[in-house]
């Protein structure tokens, strides 16, 4: 399902790939569902999930009925929409990378799952949430300066307050979810350097903003 949401060039298919993506993972987080506890985090991660999921849906209504076509290729934004789209895709694809303060289900629904789940929903899905936030980005057309300023804003709080969170836990899983936390908010900075150096015409901002972001991700 998620090499499925990177390869999708529809909206129909990738929010289905989307849904595949958060379910699937679900029940994976619950495989140890006797307990309460993984029961509870399970709950947390699903709610959240389609929550996000439900941004995305009306992010993708919006920019189909602008288009009149739900293909990417199609999609060219709409400018008296773009700040609206901006935010829609922030909730949507941030609640899954793990942006603070959507990142309530990541500490739970880690130490939950199994390690080797864990390990491939902090290595991999969340990341799918940074892809689908600068394929969002190619949708929407040149950014506005404010853009920038708020990937940067998230994250640095990520960051931050992500490595804090870490340095106090005692329990091992949870002190990689905050990590994650605190890696995605790296990324956001680096989108954000790259949104603005978009917006303001600078190549040298853009190539160390966005290199730097995915050079993270990898």
């Amino acid at each position: 399902s998620m090499a499925l949401v990177v390869v999708a060039r529809n909206a129909v298919l990738f929010m289905v790939a989307w849904e595949l993506m958060s379910v699937s993972s679900f029940f994976l987080v619950i495989l140890d569902s006797d307990k309460r506890s993984v029961r509870r985090a399970g709950l947390i991660y699903l709610i959240a999930a389609h929550i996000g999921a439900a941004f995305l849906l009306v992010f993708f209504l919006l920019l189909g009925r602008h288009s009149g076509s739900l293909d990417f290729n199609s999609f060219n934004g709409a400018p008296q929409l773009t700040g609206l789209l901006f935010f829609l895709a922030m909730i949507g694809f941030g609640s899954k990378a793990g942006f603070m303060p959507l990142h309530v289900w990541l500490p739970e629904a880690h130490p939950a799952a199994p390690s080797h789940i864990s390990a491939l929903m902090s290595g991999v899905m969340i990341k799918i949430g940074i892809y689908g936030l600068f394929r969002a980005l190619t949708f929407l057309g040149a950014p506005a300066y404010w853009w920038g300023v708020v990937l940067i804003g998230i994250g640095l709080v990520s960051g931050v307050i992500g490595v804090l969170f870490a340095l106090s836990q005692s329990n091992l899983k949870r002190l990689l979810a905050y990590s994650s936390v605190e890696n995605v908010g790296i990324i956001a900075i680096g989108m954000g350097i790259g949104v603005l150096g978009w917006s303001t015409h600078s190549t040298i901002l853009m190539t160390f903003g966005f290199g730097g972001a995915l050079l993270h991700v990898i």
